[in-house]
């Protein structure tokens, strides 16, 4: 799209201010250059760019829509989404964007690194981390709940062995004590099931290493290449050579 000298100077006197660190006073920049050209897609991608600095997630995922609904295919746009998303917790909206992301710059041949990659493992990441918090959560309120369910039928059963006639006071002492030690052992195994559950937990945790960086699964047959980073051997033979060395950050990258 050819720009008006007036909207590409304010685009320009944006990326200066973006350089800068400025934030502000690019958006102030590219809010005008809006105002005189809402078609130009860089521009909302460069000001989602700016609230994605000052972590104004809302504002980013705004600015990325209007650029989608100009162009579908603008990589920036489904990432700087994704990165929003997932720091708002919405991690299965992330992953989808992340998702469109790595087809869009597939599609245009694009590379980008490990950069799409690797914001869509810690998404998946921070998304299994809340799920084990979430089931975690739920398992320490069941343990509390049986835990309590049974000193309660405990001293209902107490109640009932409970007999003010004197002459049973000696038996009524041996019931009482034979039910504690029984309903001490169901505590004690219940507790001791829900340690075990921790224990596995605990054991199905896997590295970072071992978590494929192409599929996000977890690897049969992991490849550790000369610059560190660990693949399944089959996913690896399909790739590029430029995929695997191009290393660029975009988060370090100037506005378009």
């Amino acid at each position: 799209m050819n720009l008006s000298h007036e909207v590409l100077e304010l685009k320009q006197q944006g990326n200066r201010f973006f350089s800068l660190k400025n934030y502000e006073e690019a958006i102030s920049c590219y809010n005008k250059a809006l105002l005189k050209n809402d078609k130009v897609t860089t521009i909302y991608t460069n000001r989602a760019l700016c609230y994605l600095k000052l972590e104004l997630w809302d504002r980013v995922i705004r600015d990325c829509k209007l650029a989608l609904e100009i162009d579908k295919k603008i990589t920036k746009a489904h990432f700087f989404m994704g990165q929003a998303l997932s720091e708002l917790e919405r991690y299965n909206d992330a992953i989808v964007a992340y998702t469109l992301a790595i087809e869009s710059a597939k599609s245009q041949k694009q590379h980008f690194g490990d950069d799409l990659h690797m914001a869509m493992r810690k998404t998946k990441k921070k998304k299994l981390k809340k799920e084990e918090e979430k089931r975690l959560a739920e398992e320490i309120e069941l343990q509390t709940l049986l835990n309590k369910l049974l000193i309660e039928d405990l001293e209902k059963k107490k109640s009932q062995v409970l007999n003010p006639n004197e002459d049973e006071v000696v038996e009524m002492d041996n019931g009482i004590s034979e039910l504690e030690n029984q309903y001490a052992k169901h505590i004690e195994t219940l507790n001791s099931m829900f340690t075990q559950l921790d224990d596995r937990r605990k054991q199905r945790d896997v590295p970072d290493y071992l978590c494929g960086k192409i599929s996000f699964e977890i690897l049969k047959e992991p490849v550790i290449t000369p610059s560190g980073v660990t693949y399944e051997r089959y996913r690896i033979l399909s790739l590029s050579l430029s995929q695997l060395i191009n290393q660029r950050r975009w988060n370090s990258w100037p506005c378009s």
